[in-house]
């Protein structure tokens, strides 16, 4: 029986995207495009590796790949597990089985801890495997890159949503005056800010910008909770769901680390139930709180094109490194120019990604405690697509 053919083997790990599939879409078409005889999809990331559950990508129909490339979540099912030894021995097994030469991970921080260690783990053993990792997070905290890949969409979509809600808290100002929003992103407030990118003028949202690069002084949030209030009569505050106080306690209910994921994340309960509840408690003011909770990160209905198209190129950029030998590495982006907007791609080692986050720099906070300085506006707005919609108001 002859050999099989050399193989490419790709996944996707940790929380969908708008963007996800538009990597592996990437992916799939530039290995076609290469002659990469064998094309594999691992079913629910690594863990499919583990338990073999593959998937011929070569059978698929081809005008399937440019639908693909416009579908939210991961079309191959996501996971979000850590690898022991025993788990990297035996999906190298896989690997060398299956005569997979070139493996490609979609996924973020924990997802390039595993592709680093599979690197490593084949360089220990002496096989012959490029390992490349194609970035993927709403976080936007990947070290080594400009942004990542899904930012820009759920970036749009939390900007989107804060004037909604904006306008929604104006008109009901007499009887539910003060909307705070709880945004996702862990440690970094990148995602946050985004908030403030239809921001029109200081009397409309946000007024107070919330994210975890800053401990909550409680008091003065309250302080300036009313102050807007009494200034403008309504308030929207948008938080960080990792927001903690002066000593470093989350401000999720009962200060309790609900529970951690397989990389020992804590899961904490958001903060923005805990702070609504103070403002009516201690200003006398009705207060509620929207929580978009997983849409906010896999919604396609307001996806930014250029995180679309630059989430497909990385994805094919990925099989040309491999192609090339290069392993251990991540696809970033280098920016060129702010306007017109250009970026270009190059490799990233793995060991200056994985268990690494890139928060918000100082230059984006504002001097004041609960807004964001304009030059986040200059960096964020060309990766959501330009401005968002802006709504007329009666004269």
């Amino acid at each position: 029986m002859a050999p099989a053919q050399p193989a490419l083997l790709v996944a996707q790990s940790g929380g969908p995207t708008p963007v996800m599939n538009a990597s592996l879409a990437g992916v799939v078409e530039q290995a076609n495009l290469s002659g990469i005889p064998r094309v594999l999809g691992a079913r629910y990331g690594i863990q499919g590796v583990l338990q073999r559950d593959l998937m011929d990508l070569k059978a698929q129909p081809p005008t399937l790949w440019p639908r693909l490339r416009r579908t939210p979540s991961a079309a191959l099912g996501s996971c979000r597990r850590k690898l022991s030894g025993e788990d990297r021995q035996a999906i190298l097994k896989t690997l060398i089985d299956l005569q997979v030469r070139y493996f490609l991970y979609i996924g973020g921080n924990d997802s390039a801890d595993t592709a680093l260690a599979l690197d490593r783990t084949a360089r220990e053993v002496g096989y012959d495997l490029q390992v490349v990792s194609i970035p993927k997070t709403i976080d936007n905290d990947l070290p080594g890159t400009d942004h990542c890949p899904g930012y820009g969409s759920a970036a749009r979509f939390i900007a989107q949503s804060t004037q909604d809600a904006g306008l929604d808290t104006e008109a009901m100002r007499l009887s539910d005056p003060i909307k705070l929003i709880e945004v996702m992103g862990r440690d970094a407030g990148w995602l946050v800010a985004a908030a403030t990118l239809g921001k029109p003028d200081e009397a409309h949202a946000p007024h107070l910008i919330c994210v975890p690069e800053r401990p909550l002084d409680i008091d003065a949030f309250l302080g300036a909770v009313e102050s807007t209030y009494r200034r403008y009569g309504f308030v929207v505050a948008v938080v960080a769901e990792t927001i903690r106080d002066l000593a470093g306690r989350p401000l999720g209910t009962a200060n309790e680390v609900l529970a951690a994921d397989a990389f020992g994340h804590p899961n904490l309960a958001g903060g923005a139930a805990t702070l609504t509840a103070l403002i009516g408690r201690r200003l006398g003011i009705r207060a509620r709180f929207d929580k978009p909770g997983t849409i906010q990160r896999m919604s396609m209905a307001l996806a930014s094109p250029v995180d679309l198209d630059e989430a497909y190129s990385a994805g094919a950029r990925a099989v040309l490194y491999a192609l090339e030998g290069r392993s251990g590495c991540m696809v970033g982006f280098t920016r060129l120019e702010d306007a017109p907007y250009n970026c270009e791609m190059n490799a990233v080692d793995l060991s200056l990604v994985a268990n690494q986050q890139r928060v918000l720099p100082a230059e984006y906070l504002d001097s004041g405690p609960f807004s964001i300085s304009p030059r986040f506006r200059d960096y964020a707005l060309p990766l959501i697509g330009g401005p968002i919609e802006a709504y007329p108001r009666l004269l």
